[in-house]
């Protein structure tokens, strides 16, 4: 599986109390910047609204990978899983919306995933490992954040929320990651998934002008 090692966040200048548990996603080329986080904690609420979105839309990744590649038995198996789990993480956010008096509503969407998934060749099997990788690379950027949010949040129990997320959605990456390694050689996936990081960390280089969980 991926490596996981902890380290400082570096953003010292914004909480010098709360020394970071977030660790180093070896999966991911670059760090989410400074300007990310403090546009995210200017806008917790609607923070929250886009991240019930980004668990309904993990949902569907799984569920649709299901769909396309049903003899897979591994990871029809697998993936059945993380879609339930995704799920119940939608209805957890959900509930904090409702606390909130935040109501359900749609958000314009960031370029970041739709930009991704460009770069997924149509042939298969190459179809098969980048669908994969990029979802491993979504779900791993969504973890850093996570504890970036869970480390610097000003609202405690916001704060434990969201650390309590974070061993699912490292478990999540990993398992993505685990079923590249599963049907494809590891040279090819590590190459591939080299050339994808990179591409992810320079959709990342300009923050979104709208608060969202991959701005």
């Amino acid at each position: 599986m991926a490596e996981i090692t902890r380290s400082r966040s570096g953003f010292d200048g914004l909480s010098q109390q709360n020394r970071s548990t977030t660790p180093k996603i070896q999966l991911l080329q670059t760090a989410t910047s400074e300007a990310w986080l403090t546009q995210a904690l200017a806008n917790l609420d609607l923070i929250l609204l886009d991240h019930s979105h980004c668990e309904r839309k993990a949902a569907g990744v799984a569920l649709n990978l299901m769909f396309r590649y049903p003899s897979s038995e591994k990871l029809v198996r697998t993936l059945t899983a993380i879609a339930q789990e995704e799920l119940s993480h939608f209805e957890l956010v959900n509930q904090w919306l409702e606390r909130r008096q935040i109501p359900l509503r749609s958000l314009p969407a960031p370029p970041y995933g739709a930009a991704l998934s460009r770069h997924i060749r149509r042939e298969e099997p190459e179809r098969m490992l980048d669908s994969l990788l990029v979802a491993a690379l979504i779900e791993a950027r969504s973890h850093e954040r996570l504890g970036l949010l869970a480390d610097h949040c000003p609202e405690p129990e916001l704060a434990q929320f969201y650390r309590s997320l974070m061993a699912s959605e490292a478990r999540h990456y990993g398992i993505y990651w685990v079923l590249a390694t599963t049907y494809f050689e590891r040279e090819i996936v590590d190459i591939r998934l080299a050339t994808l990081a990179t591409l992810e960390g320079e959709l990342l280089a300009t923050v979104y002008p709208q608060p969202r969980i991959h701005s």
